[in-house]
C-alpha cells in the first residue's frame, strides 16, 4: 500500500521537534523507513539526533541520496495561531503546524516516495536510495548535516546525487528549484577609543564617528555586478551598539555587525582580507584602534546545470507543468555542505509560511510533491 505523504507529514508535525529536541520525529522515521526495508543507523552527535537511511548496497554504482531536516523554529505567540502548531489539523485542504513548510512535508514525501519504490524495485549492486536527516539545520548546523557527511566518510558511504528537500518556489508549485546558494560571512567590529567628559573633547577619542564612517564606506561599496548564474553580492551593516546611557559622555567603544551574502566572485577568504583591510586603514587614519572578528556560514558553490539538474527539472515539469527556473537565490541551506561530497540541488514547495505563525502547505502540494520524487527516482534508476 502506497505511503501517504500527508499523513505522515501529519504526524511529523505532531512532533514537537524544536531545535534542538528531537520531539519522536527521527523516531517515526526510523521506524517508518526500517519497516519498508531500509538500514537506519542513527548518528547523534553533541546533542543533535540525525538519521541515516540506505536501500540498497552500500558502494552502489549509482546512489541517489535526500537529505532534509525535521527540526522546527519555535511556534512564537501560540495563542496567534489558529489551530494547534503541533496539531498536524487539516481543513479544506490545508495542513496547518510548524514544520508544515520548513520542512517536515519536504521529509515526508521523499521518504514515502522512496519507500514506495524500495517496495516495488528489485535491490542490487547498480542502485540505492540513501537518506540523511537532522535535527540540527535550523539551529547552530554543526552536528547535523556535517556529522552525517564525516560518519559517511569514514563508514564507505557515498551519494553520487543529493536532492534537498528544503521548500524553494517562491509563490508557485513547481516554478523554481536551486542549483546553488549564494555563501554568507558575518564580521564583527569593535573600535576602542578613550573615554571621557563630552566638554572636554582634547581629552577624549570618539569610536563611534570612526566605525560609522567604516560602516558608512563599507555599505557604499559595490562588491560586484553579479555573475552568469548569481545575483549580484550584498553588504548589510544588522547592528551598530554603543551601550552608552550618558549623554555627557563620549563612550569609549563601539561595536557593529556587517553580514555579506556572496556569488561565485567572491570567497570567504578573500572578503575577510579585504574586510581586514578597511579596518586597519580606518584605525591607521584615525588612531582608534579596531578588532574585527569572522564567521564564515558557507561558501557560495554551483551545480552546473547537466544531467542530473535535467533529470529534476523534467520531473518537477512532468508532475506540475511548470519548467521550474535554475536559481541561486535566498538564504543558505544544508546544501553548501553536501556540495563538497556530490553535486547537489534542492526541490520542495511553496515557502511562503515558513517560519511564520499559521505556518501552513496545501495537501495537494504535499502529494504534487511525492510524484515528483517519485518520477525522479523511476528515471534516475532507468
Amino acid at each position: 500500500m502506497p505511503l501517504d505523504p500527508v499523513a505522515l507529514t501529519a504526524d511529523l508535525i505532531r512532533c514537537p521537534s524544536v531545535t534542538p529536541d528531537e520531539g519522536g520525529a527521527l523516531v517515526l522515521l526510523e521506524r517508518t523507513l526500517a519497516a519498508a526495508g531500509f538500514v537506519c543507523v542513527r548518528v547523534d552527535r553533541n546533542g543533535t539526533p540525525n538519521l541515516l537511511a540506505r536501500w540498497g548496497e552500500k558502494g552502489a554504482a549509482r546512489t541517489l541520496g535526500f537529505n532534509g531536516h525535521t527540526d522546527v523554529v519555535p511556534v512564537g505567540d501560540a495563542a496567534a495561531w489558529s489551530h494547534d502548531p503541533f496539531g498536524g489539523e487539516i481543513a479544506e485542504g490545508i495542513l496547518w503546524g510548524r514544520g508544515a513548510t520548513d520542512m517536515k512535508s519536504g521529509v515526508a514525501a521523499f521518504v514515502a516516495a522512496a519507500c514506495d519504490y524500495a517496495a516495488e524495485a528489485q535491490a542490487g549492486s547498480d542502485k540505492a536510495i540513501l537518506i540523511t536527516i537532522t535535527g540540527d539545520e535550523e539551529g547552530d548546523a554543526t552536528d547535523g548535516t556535517v556529522a552525517l557527511l564525516e560518519y559517511m566518510a569514514r563508514e564507505g558511504e557515498a551519494m553520487s546525487d543529493c536532492i534537498v528537500g528544503e521548500p524553494t518556489c517562491p509563490a508557485t508549485m513547481g516554478e523554481m528549484m536551486k542549483i546553488g546558494r549564494r555563501g554568507s560571512i558575518t564580521a564583527y567590529f569593535t573600535a576602542r577609543g578613550t573615554q571621557g567628559h563630552v566638554a572636554y573633547p582634547e581629552r577624549n577619542n570618539n569610536p563611534v564617528p570612526v566605525l560609522a564612517r567604516l560602516m558608512a564606506d563599507l555599505s557604499e561599496h559595490k562588491l560586484d555586478q553579479g555573475t552568469e548564474h548569481f545575483d549580484p553580492s550584498n553588504l548589510e551593516v544588522t547592528t551598530f551598539d554603543v551601550g552608552n546611557a550618558a549623554t555627557n559622555v563620549v563612550p569609549n567603544q563601539a561595536s557593529a555587525t556587517v553580514n555579506i551574502r556572496f556569488n561565485d566572485a567572491h570567497s570567504g577568504a578573500s572578503l575577510t582580507e579585504w574586510l581586514s583591510a578597511k579596518a586597519r586603514k580606518m584605525a591607521e587614519d584615525t588612531g582608534i584602534a579596531i578588532e574585527t572578528r569572522f564567521q564564515i556560514s558557507g561558501e557560495s558553490f554551483l551545480t552546473p546545470p547537466g544531467p542530473f539538474v535535467e533529470k529534476v527539472a523534467k520531473a518537477v515539469e512532468a508532475v506540475t507543468g511548470m519548467r521550474p527556473e535554475l536559481s541561486t537565490t535566498g538564504g543558505t541551506s544544508d546544501a553548501r555542505f553536501i556540495k563538497d561530497h556530490c553535486p547537489v540541488v534542492e526541490f520542495g514547495l511553496v515557502g511562503k509560511t515558513m517560519h511564520q505563525v499559521d505556518e501552513q502547505v496545501e495537501v495537494a502540494h504535499v502529494e504534487a510533491l511525492k510524484k515528483v520524487y517519485q518520477a525522479l527516482i523511476q528515471d534516475y534508476f532507468a
